[in-house]
């Protein structure tokens, strides 16, 4: 019998595989997350929403939280304006410039950054870890909640969207890829793998809609173009030209701009449990 861990992996094997052949190597891919990384910032000393708070509950002004790929700060800087120090494990230097400079321009001096990925050995540990729309990409996720355990001293934090970003659009990749697209795992895997491990998490459905990152385009060129940033630039004028032709199929306009015409709707899922090593 396959156990949840050995689900999760396979999953996550055939989504790096798919990305490798349509996408190119991991280092292409990590240009993608380097050239989007502003549209990820949100000011931090915004009125955050109710998702937002239900996070920043669990965390006490004398904790230190440890966000890890936190990418340009959207959920940890506005924690560290209620904890000691707020620690963001990063791998992504164009996240991590986002993140130094949000914190600069909000006055915010207790937020660091750590530039490494998650299981790297750089010995980071805090009170409570907040781990958001990380896990998807996680091949070795029993080792990755093990160091998350271990590098928790009271709590942990998962947030999941219940249909995740990533598989949000997946109406638009027969059009860019010609294939359908291969799904990340969500909570429905994640969840089995807590329990074999004796994990007993709390879950919560958390109120407030997921938030496009950055502006909505206002016009159908604009539309394109950004969805071509994803691609290879050997790929881009084959797929502007599909994009072109199907436009009216596959995205809505809105009053700010243009979204995907069927884009699933979502719930985030808070996935939450004590450590007891405090």
């Amino acid at each position: 019998m396959t156990s949840g861990a050995e689900t999760y992996a396979a999953r996550v094997a055939a989504v790096i595989a798919q990305q490798a052949r349509l996408q190119g190597s991991s280092f292409e891919r990590m240009a993608v997350w380097d050239r989007m990384a502003r549209q990820f910032r949100m000011d931090p000393r915004r009125e955050v929403d109710a998702n937002q708070a239900a996070i920043a509950a669990f965390v006490h002004p004398e904790d230190v939280v440890v966000d890890v790929g936190g990418g340009a700060g959207r959920v940890g800087l506005p924690l560290a304006l209620g904890c000691r120090e707020l620690v963001n494990v990063e791998p992504s230097p164009g996240m991590g410039t986002e993140f130094n400079e949000s914190a600069k321009e909000a006055g915010i001096t207790n937020a660091r950054l750590v530039t490494a990925d998650w299981l790297d050995d750089h010995a980071v540990v805090g009170d409570v870890t907040v781990v958001c729309n990380v896990t998807y990409f996680v091949s070795d996720i029993v080792r990755f909640v093990e160091k998350l355990m271990n590098a928790s001293r009271r709590r942990v934090l998962i947030g999941v969207w219940s249909t995740p970003p990533p598989n949000g659009s997946a109406q638009m990749w027969p059009t860019i890829f010609g294939e359908p697209q291969e799904p990340v795992p969500g909570h429905r895997e994640l969840l089995p793998v807590l329990w074999e491990m004796g994990i007993l998490p709390d879950v919560q459905v958390l109120p407030a809609p997921r938030m496009t990152p950055g502006p909505v385009p206002p016009t159908r060129p604009e539309t394109i173009e950004a969805w071509l940033l994803n691609l290879r630039p050997k790929d881009r004028d084959t797929v502007r030209a599909r994009l072109e032709g199907e436009f009216d199929q596959l995205f809505a306009k809105t009053e700010n701009g243009y979204i995907p015409a069927h884009r699933t709707a979502a719930k985030e899922m808070l996935i939450t449990w004590e450590t007891g090593r405090g």
